[in-house]
């Protein structure tokens, strides 16, 4: 009998970072409900691999899709967050050789496609030494993929210092940037200055449904804010003990995913929420009783707040986080800015006052604020419907891998 996934074998290769390895989840997930006889070998780390197998999504992979390791040759995800120079450093010079290896044991069909996260640039080497084509994929914004790939016009127009030395130079326009709108200088992604789009089944009940999702289905339509600062960088515990501070004087029902810290949280006394370290978060944003998003704006949560249509509190601490602030809060109009550009200790009356301005469904300002988020809403679910923009780029990117 024929091999029926002889015509394609795509290999993924996410970096090892939760903000990463979804968004590479979710578009083989995407490949293969358009194709389904096309084979997909997801490669991890060992340490990676027990955290997939360990939460299992709650729709299943297909048969035609499988989980591959390379030995924990770089630092533990627990704690990256730490010496992030080191761990990039690590993906960089550490993985290369247990992938070759990895690549060249590989039975039948020699894979068609590496699709790559444009972090681990070493892998374009690999592809280019097998003869194997190799595709990107970018796990940031498209705003913020135009700014870096026109790079070269930053550097001829620049009218500021590397280090921002004065407000006056944060302020200043940059307007020349194709696709881009008119940005402030202190709104550039970090490293200038100092897309997958979601696909989860959210309607699909799981086997079990987990404690603080029951707690959700209790509260009251849009009541709760959903707190969640990423999955490795944190803020200091001075703002952190004045977030805690604010958010507990606001009264607001909250759900707050923790990282380490959420011991600290516990030990404040909040009430009022709950404190998690791991939720399903995509789940919780569409939950009817989330009324609000405070994030880091990482680019797969800046995302997930879009598709759910939740306004949000923004809270960026660096890289391209600065610019998707940018944009929630003054392109797409659905969100407020909590951290200043002077990078200084928002206090806890400053929290309190932001939380119950954006939990406001009375105001003028928030009524507008959360039509803004159901249109944002309804243009991420058109382009990930049947016959949208994200089911054609994928039909043509098979096409282009594929041949047929």
């Amino acid at each position: 009998m024929a091999d029926p996934f002889a015509n394609c074998h795509v290999v993924a290769m996410p970096y090892p970072g939760r903000g990463h390895v979804n968004p590479m989840l979710n578009l083989c997930r995407l490949i293969l409900n358009s194709r389904p006889d096309i084979l997909v070998s997801f490669i991890v780390t060992e340490e990676w691999l027990g955290f997939l197998t360990a939460s299992p999504p709650s729709t299943p992979l297909p048969p035609n899709f499988r989980f591959l390791s390379i030995p924990n040759v770089i630092p533990s995800e627990i704690g990256r967050g730490k010496d992030f120079p080191g761990f990039f450093e690590a993906t960089l010079t550490k993985m290369e050789a247990p992938v070759e290896q990895l690549l060249d044991q590989l039975p039948p069909p020699t894979p068609s496609v590496i699709i790559y996260d444009t972090y681990l640039s070493w892998v374009v080497a690999v592809g280019n030494r097998r003869n194997i084509p190799v595709a990107s994929l970018y796990t940031m914004s498209a705003t913020v993929f135009s700014i870096f790939h026109h790079f070269d016009l930053i550097l001829q127009n620049r009218q500021f210092s590397p280090n921002f030395s004065d407000q006056q130079e944060k302020e200043q326009i940059v307007n020349y940037i194709p696709g881009v709108p008119p940005i402030r200088t202190a709104d550039l992604p970090t490293p200038l200055h100092g897309l997958a789009i979601p696909y989860f089944d959210v309607e699909n009940a799981t086997p079990v449904k987990p404690d603080y999702m029951k707690w959700l289905d209790a509260q009251p339509a849009g009541s709760v804010l959903y707190i969640a600062q990423g999955s490795f960088l944190s803020v200091s515990s001075a703002q952190l003990d004045e977030i805690i501070a604010g958010v507990r004087c606001t009264g607001i029902r909250f759900l707050w995913v923790g990282r380490g810290e959420h011991d600290g949280l516990e030990g404040n006394g909040i009430g009022n929420g709950l404190v998690l370290s791991w939720c399903d978060q995509l789940k919780v944003l569409c939950h009817p009783s989330v009324g609000g998003f405070w994030s880091h704006c990482g680019w797969n949560s800046t995302k997930e707040g879009a598709f759910a249509g939740v306004p949000m509190l923004t809270f960026p601490i660096f890289w391209d986080q600065v610019t998707n602030s940018k944009m929630i809060v003054d392109d797409w109009k659905m969100g407020l800015a909590v951290r200043k550009d002077d990078e200084s200790v928002v206090t806890k009356d400053e929290v309190a006052r932001i939380v119950l301005r954006l939990m406001d469904f009375e105001s003028e300002e928030g009524k507008e604020r959360r039509r803004r988020a159901k249109e944002i809403r309804d243009m991420c679910r058109s382009a990930c419907a049947g016959g949208g923009l994200s089911e054609t780029d994928i039909l043509a990117f098979i096409r282009d891998i594929s041949g047929c």
